[in-house]
């Protein structure tokens, strides 16, 4: 048997109908058609799910590094250091000059004296001179090797004129209040740090 004689038995055995030639619409051409409508596009994502699932995995771990490195650059980042002691009572002392002949020598005297006893407490002398009084705040400076002889007379010379000024209240002027704050000055020129 010929192979073209097989062909149209086997479209027969399989009802398969040939396609009849496309025949114009009454009153038209032949080259004028009716065109058939497409199907519409498939939606088609062009990636595999495990490339998705890879690239959001790299995002959030590129976010939480870039997140953690700034968290803890932040927190390696130091500020400024804190002022010495003496700088810090240095800056009181002087504003306190500024009103020297202005305020009250008791109020004055007490003022002065808590900027020094703190300075003494926080510089390396590390003495309780905030709770002492002023002979337990002497007799520890007599027993420190931390203090000189310029420093021990500085110390006594000023806690003594602070104590007349504060408990025996003498009559004491601006002159007296300069005289505090250029003692207390000088102890803390002194070179301690």
């Amino acid at each position: 048997m010929s192979l073209p004689f097989l062909f149209p038995f086997a479209l027969a055995v399989l009802n398969v109908r040939t396609p009849a030639p496309a025949t114009p619409a009454p009153g038209t051409s032949p080259d004028e058609a009716p065109i058939h409508d497409i199907t519409p596009p498939l939606d088609v994502f062009p990636y595999p799910p495990w490339v998705v699932v890879l690239a959001i995995f790299l995002v959030v771990v590129i976010l939480g590094s870039a997140i953690w490195l700034i968290v803890w650059w932040a927190r390696q980042r130091k500020g400024p250091p804190p002022p010495l002691p003496s700088e810090v009572a240095l800056l009181q002392l002087q504003r306190l000059r500024k009103y020297a002949d202005e305020m009250e020598p008791y109020k004055f005297s007490i003022e002065v004296s808590d900027v020094l006893r703190t300075f003494i407490g926080k510089a390396k002398f590390q003495l309780p001179a905030t709770t002492q009084t002023s002979p337990e705040l002497l007799a520890a400076i007599s027993k420190s090797p931390l203090f000189g002889e310029k420093d021990r007379t500085l110390l006594s010379r000023f806690a003594e004129k602070c104590d007349m000024i504060k408990f025996a209240r003498i009559q004491a002027t601006g002159a007296d209040n300069v005289d505090l704050v250029e003692s207390a000055l000088a102890f803390v020129k002194g070179g301690h740090e």
